[in-house]
């Protein structure tokens, strides 16, 4: 039987591959790990059967740092990046060394450092995902141009506010809260809007409860197999409020004319979310030396599982066309046979 939705797949996953539990089964023949591909960070970097795992992490991040370098924007400095991944590292031990390589991949391309604050790279159930928050999002839409400003906000049942969408720009959105409240009551709803350079404001976009709840049943897999493994860690557990912050700012992307790069912010976030390859191409693996090498087993098993990922991942969904006929050689053209005036006129006198 087919497995439609995302809650089919991690049911299916979880119950019928209980041995796998700490790393998802893959979801097609491509996303198959090539079996010389070591299974965790610590089996990548083994040789000193003493080394702790924020040694073997620091091992292997050290024969990536120059590619993940290159992948930053050319305004960010390395430095603050790289320690941001190496204190993130010790966590993802137990991660498959490609989804680590993705997610950092990801992060280092968009310039948003996994320290918490922007982005963060987790481990979800042995595989590595790079996941933006909404102030992630705020920089993005900021750093490119089109956007001046973004708020995004939640209005809680102590506050004052109105919404008209009817209402002309910027009186169809007022929002006030009384700072003198310790307690603003529950959360009634996110919402968020951007100013653009030219000094127009956005189209206010709303996220209710149940809306965020939706979205999270719908497209989080860290979510579904948190509930079904009776963990309950995954963010929308442990910080449900934040995430549906980040559903409202995501929602921008259709009331505002957002650059390529937060439209590609947008789909690695939900193909995060939906367990999918994140970035399309691994770099070439550099052996220790730092140079590009195909005698490196481990490094060229890395690249070979990304690729065919990142591969599986691109490729049309549609049918190839038939080819159109063609004309055969060596065939002449049968030119249609003219008849004179006269012969038409003695074939009708014959007729009569």
């Amino acid at each position: 039987m087919a497995l439609t939705t995302l809650r089919d797949r991690v049911l299916a996953n979880i119950t019928e591959a209980p041995a796998m539990r700490g790393r998802p089964a893959p979801a097609s023949a491509e996303e198959a790990p090539v079996p010389a591909a070591p299974a965790t960070l610590e089996e990548a970097a083994a040789g000193d059967p003493v080394q702790e795992s924020a040694d073997a992490a620091l091992t292997w991040l050290g024969r990536y740092e120059g590619h993940i370098t290159d992948a930053l924007p050319s305004h960010m400095q390395p430095g603050p990046f790289l320690a941001a991944v190496r204190a993130v590292l010790p966590k993802l031990c137990s991660c498959n060394p490609a989804s680590v390589l993705q997610a950092t991949l990801t992060a280092a391309r968009f310039g948003l450092v996994p320290d918490g604050r922007v982005a963060v790279i987790t481990n979800e159930f042995g595989r590595a995902t790079f996941i933006p928050t909404y102030r992630g999002y705020i920089e993005l839409m900021e750093r490119s141009g089109r956007v001046a400003s973004v708020r995004v906000g939640m209005v809680y049942e102590g506050d004052e506010y109105a919404y008209e969408p009817s209402a002309p720009s910027p009186l169809d959105f007022t929002h006030r809260q009384d700072p003198a409240l310790k307690d603003r009551g529950k959360p009634l709803f996110a919402y968020a809007f951007a100013w653009s350079t030219g000094g127009h404001r956005s189209q206010v976009v709303t996220v209710n409860r149940e809306e965020a709840e939706e979205i999270r049943d719908k497209h989080s897999r860290a979510y579904l197999e948190a509930e079904v493994s009776g963990k309950r860690d995954s963010f929308w557990h442990t910080d449900f409020d934040a995430m549906w912050w980040k559903t409202a700012a995501r929602q921008l992307e259709k009331v505002v004319p957002l650059s390529a790069e937060v439209r590609a912010l947008v789909e690695a976030d939900r193909a995060g979310e939906e367990g999918r390859v994140q970035v399309l191409h691994a770099p070439e693996a550099p052996a220790c030396g730092g140079t590009a090498t195909s005698g490196d087993p481990e490094a060229a098993a890395l690249v070979a599982e990304a690729d065919a990922a990142g591969t599986a991942a691109d490729a049309s969904q549609e049918t190839a066309p038939a080819s159109l006929p063609r004309k055969r050689a060596g065939l002449k053209r049968v030119q249609p046979k003219r008849t004179t005036r006269a012969a038409r006129t003695g074939r009708a006198g014959r007729r009569s």
